[in-house]
């Protein structure tokens, strides 16, 4: 199988809507990682937050397995500490093979759900 991705991806624009309407989990407004790892061995990934008025966190760490996809919420990245909700961050991804990132916000506050992704920045690597 063909490589595809970078090692080395940054996602500038995060926020984590702070209300939900409708029902949980599937409506938990949350921002979301969409990750491809397409290599023939499992991506460890590190990911530090960086913040606008305090020191960036990190590293939250975790794995993607060999040719797979895994969708992770920025909401459930508690370790070593919780992401707060209605505060501007970026996240740098490091991975130890090629993968390829998406960014993806559900906001649910109002009934009317809008959802949006875009690519990271693919850095060199």
């Amino acid at each position: 199988m063909r490589e595809v991705g970078s090692r080395v991806w940054a996602v500038p624009a995060g926020r984590i809507p702070p209300h939900t309407t409708g029902p949980e989990p599937e409506f938990t407004s949350r921002d979301e990682l969409c990750i491809l790892n397409a290599t023939g061995e499992e991506a460890s990934l590190q990911i530090t937050i960086f913040y606008t008025d305090r020191d960036p966190v990190g590293p939250y760490t975790l794995t993607v397995g060999a040719r797979r996809v895994r969708h992770v919420r920025f909401n459930d990245l508690i370790d070593p500490e919780a992401i707060p909700m209605a505060t501007d961050y970026a996240a740098l991804i490091e991975s130890s093979v090629p993968i390829v990132v998406q960014h993806v916000r559900l906001d649910s506050r109002r009934a009317e759900d809008s959802m949006f992704g875009s690519l990271g920045f693919a850095g060199e690597g």
